[in-house]
């Protein structure tokens, strides 16, 4: 199958939160298929409206936000260059994860000091930056850079995507945009279910090749072990 673009993101291993998120957005990316959402009472829309827009991502941290390859650029080159990037990093171990608010959306961000999380994304971004290809006018445009600060327009020139190295935020997305009074409703029911699932610590310890679809679903294609 060939991709369109391609990500670097982390995805959980396999295990109760990669499992219930999956059902939770209704897309496997690494068995690749549709799965059922769980049945949850007392959310203020149908889950599958609540999860549309990060449903095609899959559950993920991006790390390094999608992007074409260069020209005479492949797949097996990126596979090759992700490995030697993996090889020569530590592993991120943090307390734990939290549900949080950011914006209009409900996303799992991490708990305790994020300086060497924050350093691996950036060596994700300028490591393997020489193999993506430049951005096209429209994907310039579809960033809405008008609406972006100074800093954050100069790094999507410089790196492709805005929210890269000083304005990086690790998250795991798990909706889409929410009013306040439907962001209340949403994490009434998903905190107690997701709390016996956070785990402590929070360890990143592999980076996940993602690849674009022609249907426009992400596939998680592989994992490199870090270090």
């Amino acid at each position: 199958m060939s991709y369109s673009r391609y990500a670097i993101y982390y995805a959980p291993e396999p295990g109760p939160l990669a499992e219930f998120a999956a059902h939770w957005l209704g897309w496997d990316p690494e068995l690749r298929v549709t799965v059922a959402h769980p049945a949850l009472a007392g959310l203020p829309r149908p889950l599958a409206a609540l999860t549309a827009e990060p449903r095609k991502y899959g559950f993920h941290g991006t790390l390094k936000a999608p992007f074409r390859l260069a020209e005479a650029r492949d797949e097996a080159m990126l596979r090759r260059e992700l490995e030697a990037l993996a090889a020569g990093l530590d592993p991120v171990v943090l307390p734990g994860l939290r549900l949080s608010r950011i914006g209009r959306f409900l996303a799992l961000t991490p708990r305790g000091d994020t300086d060497a999380l924050e350093t691996l994304a950036a060596r994700v971004v300028r490591d393997l930056d020489p193999l993506r290809a430049p951005m096209t006018t429209a994907e310039r445009a579809r960033r809405r850079p008008e609406a972006l600060s100074p800093p954050q327009a100069a790094l999507l020139d410089r790196w492709g995507y805005p929210y890269v190295m000083e304005e990086f935020r690790f998250h795991l997305t798990l909706t889409g945009s929410l009013e306040a009074a439907e962001a209340a409703q949403v994490e009434a029911v998903l905190a107690p279910v997701l709390e016996p699932l956070l785990p402590e610590p929070f360890a990143i310890r592999s980076l996940c090749l993602f690849g674009e679809a022609a249907d426009g679903r992400f596939h998680l294609l592989h994992r490199a072990a870090i270090g």
